[in-house]
C-alpha cells in the first residue's frame, strides 16, 4: 500500500469517526454530566470498540454477513434495543435534578472504559463502513504492520474525536446551560438515542 493510499483510507476513517452517532451522543451527554476525565475513558472504550469492529471488517465479516444476514439481523436488533433501553433511562429520569457529586467519588475509568466499548459495540454499522471502506481501498496483500497501524490510526482518531467532544460539553458554561434546562435536554438526548436505536435495528 502507497503513502497516498494510506492516507486516503485515514481520510475516510476519520470522516466515520466523526460522524454523529450514538458513540458521538454519549461522549457529549458524558462530558456535561461527568466531565472530561469520565469523557476520556468513555473515548478510549468507543476507540477499542471501532478496532474490534474493524479487525472483524478485516477478516471478512461482510463476508459473512452476507453469507449468513440472520448474523446481522440479529445484531442490529440487540444493539438497537440496548441503545433503546438507554434512552429509555434517560427519558425515564430527565426529570431528576442533577446529583451533588461533590465529596463522591466520580465513575470509575474501567466504568467509563466499559460503558463506551458497549455503546460502540452496540452499533454492528461500523461494521459494515468499515468493511466497504476496507474492501474498496486495502488490497488483499497488504502487510500485517499496514494493517496494525490502520487500526491504531483509528483508535487514535475515535479516541481524540470523542475526548474533544466530551471537553466541549464539559465546559463551565456548557454546564450551566445543561443545568438550567436538564429535563428538555436530557430528553433530547434520550430521544435522539431512541432514534438512532430504532434505525439501526430496522435498517
Amino acid at each position: 500500500m502507497t503513502l497516498a493510499a494510506f492516507l486516503a483510507v485515514a481520510a475516510l476513517l476519520t470522516m466515520g469517526a466523526v460522524s454523529p452517532g450514538p458513540a458521538v451522543l454519549m461522549s457529549a451527554r458524558t462530558g456535561v454530566t461527568e466531565g472530561l476525565r469520565t469523557g476520556f475513558f468513555l473515548a478510549m472504550g468507543i476507540g477499542l470498540g471501532a478496532v474490534v469492529w474493524a479487525a472483524l471488517a478485516l477478516s471478512g465479516l461482510a463476508a459473512l454477513f452476507k453469507i449468513a444476514p440472520a448474523l446481522l439481523w440479529a445484531f442490529k436488533i440487540i444493539g438497537g434495543l440496548y441503545l433503546i433501553w438507554m434512552a429509555v433511562q434517560m427519558w425515564r429520569h430527565a426529570a431528576d435534578p442533577l446529583p451533588d457529586t461533590t465529596g463522591q467519588p466520580p465513575r470509575s475509568a474501567l466504568s467509563a472504559f466499559r460503558l463506551g466499548l458497549v455503546t460502540q459495540l452496540s452499533n454492528p454499522k461500523p461494521a459494515v463502513v468499515l468493511s466497504a471502506i476496507f474492501i474498496g481501498t486495502v488490497p488483499p496483500e497488504t502487510p500485517l504492520w499496514v494493517l496494525a497501524c490502520l487500526l491504531a490510526f483509528l483508535f487514535t482518531v475515535e479516541t481524540l474525536w470523542n475526548t474533544i467532544v466530551a471537553r466541549l460539553f464539559s465546559l463551565p458554561a456548557t454546564r450551566r446551560a445543561y443545568v438550567g434546562a436538564k429535563s428538555a435536554m436530557d430528553r433530547s438526548f434520550g430521544g435522539l438515542l431512541a432514534l438512532l436505536g430504532a434505525k439501526i435495528a430496522a435498517t
